[in-house]
């Protein structure tokens, strides 16, 4: 799924891949990552991160964007497939700097109604998070249906997108919303951090996966 994702992008921005050197592979809490980083010209950092672990009964794949060179709010996949149940969660934050319009959205958020909803639980940047978040968890049997809500949703946040007029300052909006995950934790970078150590994490979460 993350390469269909991939090829969303790549069809609409000039895609190149970044060297991440010593985080291309990691072990962390029991689960394998592999990193990698691409700058897509017009639009940003996308950073891919994939995982399994648990003799193969867990597999996560994520993705980010975050959109330094246009008008849209930073963006981040993830998936979880698990003792058969399938898990699609995406997220969107408000690193803008002029308004934005999430009607297209909401609009495929909406179609997808049916599929079984996921409690997001409350955290601490819920406050940016935007409306036309995604959080569904259901079974193998709607994996189907999952990617194909995440295709069309992915679809419509690119549409989406607007020029910057002062990217100075929608990085400096990314950044702000990294050094909030790096201070206020989370579970996966809670994992890394006690792998890796807080500065380690700081570099892996700034200089790779976000770019900010």
């Amino acid at each position: 799924m993350i390469g269909r994702l991939l090829d969303r992008i790549v069809e609409r921005y000039p895609t190149e891949a970044l060297a991440v050197g010593e985080f291309s592979r990691l072990k962390a809490n029991g689960m394998r990552f592999t990193v990698r980083a691409y700058y897509a010209k017009g639009l940003g950092r996308v950073s891919v991160m994939q995982a399994s672990g648990f003799f193969g009964l867990m597999r996560m794949d994520t993705l980010m964007i975050t959109p330094t060179e246009t008008e849209l709010p930073l963006y981040s996949y993830d998936r979880i497939y698990a003792m058969g149940n399938d898990t699609l969660i995406v997220e969107l934050y408000d690193t803008l700097t002029s308004p934005f319009s999430e009607k297209a959205l909401l609009s495929v958020k909406e179609a997808y109604a049916h599929l079984p909803e996921r409690d997001p639980g409350t955290h601490w940047y819920d406050a940016i998070k935007l409306p036309s978040s995604i959080s569904k968890k259901g079974k193998k049997k709607q994996t189907a249906e999952l990617d194909a809500l995440a295709l069309a949703h992915l679809d419509a946040f690119l549409a989406s997108a607007a020029p910057t007029a002062d990217p100075v300052k929608k990085a400096e909006r990314s950044a702000t919303y990294v050094d909030g995950l790096l201070a206020n934790g989370g579970p996966s970078t809670d994992v890394f951090k006690k792998t890796l150590g807080e500065e380690k994490t700081a570099r892996l979460f700034h200089e790779v996966l976000f770019g900010a």
